[in-house]
């Protein structure tokens, strides 16, 4: 997907932590404010999300070996990507556009109203 020496988990944890700065930002775009989160909070919000089923030190560990990849910077107790990280981000963000695109499109609209014909088979 991308070039970077990091397993899948590291890339997701990645583009969770990127993705909730994007959305958490939008809600305060006007206003001259940033919006930071702790480990701890990253770590419980990501166990409520339910997408990160690993043990909470598992997921420490993750953001540790992120942070030493420079890819996330741990200053003041508050996580935060480097420009490294961002960028990387928006690979993955841009890599994984055209599936979440297909998916919003898929639920807004019928499937069915893209094609003339649609046949169906009884399940077996």
């Amino acid at each position: 997907m991308f070039q970077m020496k990091a397993t899948k988990v590291q890339s997701f944890i990645l583009y969770a932590l990127g993705k909730w700065f994007e959305e958490a930002n939008k809600k305060i775009q006007d206003k001259s404010l940033e919006v930071s989160i702790s480990k701890a909070l990253f770590i419980d919000m990501a166990k409520k999300a339910k997408f990160a089923e690993k043990q909470e030190r598992a997921l420490y560990k993750n953001l540790e070996i992120l942070e030493k990849k420079k890819l996330i910077s741990y200053n003041t107790k508050e996580l935060m990507l480097t420009n490294k990280g961002k960028k990387v981000y928006d690979k993955i963000s841009c890599d994984l556009g055209p599936y979440f695109y297909l998916i919003d499109k898929l639920k807004k609209e019928d499937p069915i109203l893209y094609t003339k014909k649609v046949q169906t088979i009884f399940k077996r």
